[in-house]
């Protein structure tokens, strides 16, 4: 931004660090949280204990075994789905401007589901085992994720090209989504209906989003990902600005919207497919997460796109904690809990969307 006299305002500058102070307090309490996901569960473990391990200094062999091969990467995977989910939520909102958009209001996340339950069901790419631990181990997981991006894509191609359509209203766009929500589950209640009995249990527990589920391969494949989309979409966080302006005031901006709206739906479709593919289900994190962050910053996407990543980690991490220690030493997994806060949020925001 450029200023006639070459100064920036010091009303400006207060602006900008209200928000930067925010995201930087924000990842404040997401490391806090973190040390305090993994100081709960079934088995206690002191904080200085779980900060000692991490940084690899003396404990005792049990804490370790539990803080590396369970704890650990169980919070930071919670960290690396929450923020992916709320990326993908923010820029759906954006370039479609609709406040109801999500991976899952839209139906992406269903769509992802009948996609990786289809190469687990059909093309054996899982095996399958009723555990505490996990009810499917996907051995191919690039032909599982590669399905369930290719049906995630086909759900947001529908969604764009409803969107494109006279006098389209964020209403038709969210039914649209619902609708192909409702027709993908059937498409998975049908692959459910010839499994047996192991089968079928494996993948009704699956669809119950939880990282509990998560090992460190599965870590480092979605948090690669979140990186290099959120790297992606900060990078045209101007573009989603003029979009959020409107299609001919964008236009006359130069930015190319449908190119920006076909590959911000893109890369929002590949974060859902990985976060779907692994750990199943998750709602609301996308929908919720933005809308908090906008009544805190406003919706300049520079800002926004950041905070919301750091909300999803928070509320992510928050619930999947929570989920731990609700009904212990039973797990339940976090998919209940967000749905439980995400419903209300929902049904908010409808009701408000129709009062406009």
């Amino acid at each position: 931004m450029h200023f006639a006299d070459g100064q920036v305002p010091e009303e400006y500058t207060r602006y900008i660090g209200r928000k930067v102070a925010v995201v930087i307090a924000g990842t404040g309490i997401l490391v806090a949280l973190l040390v305090v996901g993994i100081s709960f569960g079934s088995v206690h473990i002191p904080l200085a204990d779980v900060v000692h391990t991490v940084f690899r200094q003396s404990v005792t062999k049990r804490f370790d075994i539990i803080i590396w091969n369970i704890r650990l990467p169980q919070a930071l995977t919670a960290v690396a789905a929450g923020a992916g989910l709320a990326l993908a939520g923010a820029v759906m909102q954006s370039i479609l401007r609709n406040p109801l958009g999500s991976p899952f209001t839209l139906g992406l996340s269903h769509a992802a589901a009948f996609g990786a339950a289809f190469s687990i069901m059909i093309l054996g790419t899982g095996s399958m085992a009723s555990s505490n631990v996990g009810a499917v181990n996907i051995s191919n997981p690039y032909l599982t994720t590669g399905l369930a991006f290719f049906f995630c894509l086909l759900n947001a191609v529908v969604i764009i090209a409803v969107s494109r359509m006279r006098q389209a209203t964020s209403e038709i766009m969210v039914l649209t989504g619902v609708a192909l929500g409702s027709l993908f589950t059937a498409g998975t209640m049908f692959l459910q209906y010839f499994a047996d009995d192991m089968q079928l249990a494996a993948m009704v527990f699956w669809t119950f989003g939880d990282v509990a589920r998560a090992d460190w391969s599965e870590f480092w494949l979605i948090m690669a990902v979140t990186a290099v989309m959120a790297v992606f979409f900060q990078f045209n966080s101007w573009n989603y600005n003029a979009i959020d302006a409107g299609d001919e005031t964008a236009r006359g901006l130069g930015v190319r919207v449908e190119r920006v709206r076909i590959l911000g739906m893109l890369g929002a479709s590949f974060v859902t497919a990985i976060v779907v593919a692994f750990l199943g289900i998750i709602g609301f994190v996308g929908l919720v997460c933005p809308h908090m962050v906008r009544r805190v910053i406003g919706s300049d996407m520079r800002f926004l796109l950041p905070a919301s990543m750091v909300t999803g980690g928070i509320l992510l991490l928050a619930s999947d904690t929570v989920a731990r220690l609700l009904l212990a030493p039973h797990v339940l997994p976090v998919s209940v809990l967000t749905a439980f806060l995400g419903a209300p949020v929902f049904i908010v925001l409808i009701i408000r969307g129709y009062r406009r």
